[in-house]
């Protein structure tokens, strides 16, 4: 994965809604991996600033129906200005 200084603050909230609810479950970022069906080191790539990796469409959709949620439950209850989203390329 590419490395990056910044992400924006949507994919920011998704990674720590989702750590958070890992660690309130007691689970390992290896049982994150197997909930969404990747290797075990892509969760913790995911959760480090390192790197550009982040949760989709598809991951969010397999974490709600493993915790029985909706997948709006992974997003804030507000938008986020675009405008404050780093300059992706």
């Amino acid at each position: 994965m590419a490395k990056t200084d910044t992400i924006n603050p949507i994919d920011k909230y998704v990674i720590d809604f989702v750590r958070s609810l890992r660690v309130e479950k007691n689970l390992a970022q290896a049982d994150i991996a197997h909930i969404i069906n990747v290797e075990k080191g892509f969760v913790g790539n995911i959760e480090s600033p390192k790197y550009r990796a982040k949760y989709n469409l598809t991951h969010i959709n397999a974490l709600a129906y493993y915790f029985d949620m909706s997948p709006r439950d992974f997003l804030p209850e507000e938008a986020i200005d675009p405008a404050t989203f780093p300059n992706e390329q």
